[in-house]
């Protein structure tokens, strides 16, 4: 795929940071359900080709972060274990090693599913970012699926085997590699969008309101604030992306949003292909009818 990375008219590049990725990039850190990894390199491909901080606002797996991989960036989630993994990464990748090497051996001492529910069961009982990633890349169709009224992570185990301690420490060295620009926050989006300034790039890939309501962080989600937000850092002349799902159901179903008319200059479709986190909730039945599609809402 030939990448457009001009410029766009309308921007303001006043800074010099670029990317050292923007290449299709398919080894991930944490198995997670919407992880845009796929076509991240088509997301960044309207980015303008230089900019000054590039900002990420709803982290979450990081797909598009690591195929960008920028010199320069904040990134931000408001879910701590989540964002404790990715500090640690960039304190100390052997960190991030021995927490995953050692739920893995722990995985191995007895049956599968058992040794699973037996450290969800420690997450639950207290939230911490080491039994959260070994639980991303467990966890079935990586869907981190909490209930509402106390947090309580409910996702069973997935079919698949996780990979091996050895493996995902090389996948550990590769991101550390790609992040080394990248300082990370726990924080609220509000906050890191009111940090961009002219020149920056943000993008946001938020819960969606019309497929992910069962996900972390999306039950109280407010999109009409965030798209407050996006206006006001489009007025101080910062570049925003936003990606929101568009249809389900292979088009039969339109995913309306309600956003002012003149907040984005441009829509793009991207294919995403069949709905992971409705096999999951169909328990694993054939999605040969369940093909969606996002928007990709840009400032500029």
């Amino acid at each position: 795929m030939q990448l457009n990375l001009d410029i766009k008219e309308k921007v303001t590049a006043t800074g010099i940071n670029s990317s050292r990725g923007v290449q299709p990039y398919k080894t991930q850190l944490l198995k997670w359900v919407g992880n845009k990894q796929r076509f991240a390199h088509e997301i960044i491909s309207y980015f303008p080709r230089s900019f000054g901080t590039y900002h990420e606002p709803f982290l979450g797996s990081g797909a598009v972060l690591g195929v960008l991989s920028p010199n320069k960036a904040e990134a931000a989630d408001s879910f701590k274990p989540l964002i404790g993994i990715w500090q640690a990464l960039k304190e100390d990748p052997e960190i991030i090693k021995r927490w995953y090497k050692e739920r893995w051996l722990e995985a191995q001492e007895g049956e599968k599913v058992e040794q699973y529910e037996k450290i969800k069961a420690r997450y639950n009982q207290e939230a911490n970012s080491a039994d959260f990633l070994f639980l991303t890349r467990t966890a079935y169709g990586g869907v981190m699926r909490f209930r509402k009224a106390d947090g309580y992570m409910s996702t069973p185990c997935g079919a698949h085997k996780p990979i091996h301690f050895g493996t995902f420490g090389r996948r550990v060295d590769e991101w550390a590699e790609r992040v080394g620009g990248t300082e990370f926050f726990h924080r609220e989006y509000a906050e890191s969008l009111e940090r961009a300034r002219e020149g920056d790039v943000v993008y946001c890939d938020p819960p969606y309101s019309h497929s992910q309501a069962i996900l972390y962080g999306a039950q109280s989600f407010d999109q009409a604030d965030l798209f407050r937000c996006i206006e006001k850092a489009k007025a101080r002349g910062v570049f925003v992306g936003l990606s929101l799902d568009a249809s389900k159901k292979s088009g039969e179903t339109d995913c309306d949003y309600d956003y002012p008319t003149d907040l984005f200059e441009r829509e793009v479709a991207v294919n995403c292909g069949r709905s992971m986190l409705k096999r999951f909730q169909m328990e694993g039945q054939s999605l040969e009818g369940e093909m969606v599609t996002d928007r990709l809402l840009l400032t500029h």
